[in-house]
C-alpha cells in the first residue's frame, strides 16, 4: 500500500487545525475569550466551542466553532456575535464564522479554566 493511499484510510483530524503562527493569532483568540454562552457564564473559547482560527496571508479570517447543543437559543446569533468580536481587530480584512456539529461538542472540550469556573474541578 503506498503511502497516500493509507493517508487516506487514516482519514482526516475531525478537528481542523488552527494558524497559531500567525501574527493575528492571539487577538483573534482574545476576541473570542470577549463571547460568553448566555446560559454558561464562561467564555466560548474556554468552552471548547472554537474549533478552528484559520487566518490568510491576506488577514482573512475563518472560525470554525460549534455551539454546547444543536437546539442551543443562540445558535442563529452566536456567529454574528463572534464576527463582530473580531472584524474591529486592526488588520482584519474579513471575518466568515461557521457552525458545526461534527464533532460533538463535550465537556471534555473545556479549558481547565472554564472546569474550576463552572465547578467541574
Amino acid at each position: 500500500m503506498s503511502a497516500e493511499t493509507s493517508e487516506m484510510l487514516e482519514g482526516t483530524p475531525l478537528i481542523k487545525p488552527s494558524t497559531t503562527d500567525h501574527p493575528l493569532y492571539e487577538d483573534v483568540v482574545a476576541a473570542c475569550r470577549s463571547v460568553f454562552d448566555p446560559e454558561i457564564p464562561v467564555n466560548i473559547y474556554d468552552l471548547g466551542l472554537i474549533y478552528t482560527i484559520e487566518i490568510s496571508d491576506e488577514n482573512e479570517i475563518e472560525v470554525i466553532m460549534t455551539l454546547t447543543a444543536p437546539g442551543c437559543p443562540v445558535a442563529q446569533d452566536m456567529p454574528g456575535w463572534v464576527a463582530e468580536a473580531i472584524e474591529p481587530l486592526p488588520g482584519v480584512k474579513t471575518v466568515n464564522v461557521e457552525i458545526t456539529w461534527d464533532p460533538p461538542w463535550g465537556m471534555d472540550m473545556m479549558s481547565d479554566e472554564a472546569r474550576l469556573e463552572l465547578g467541574f474541578m
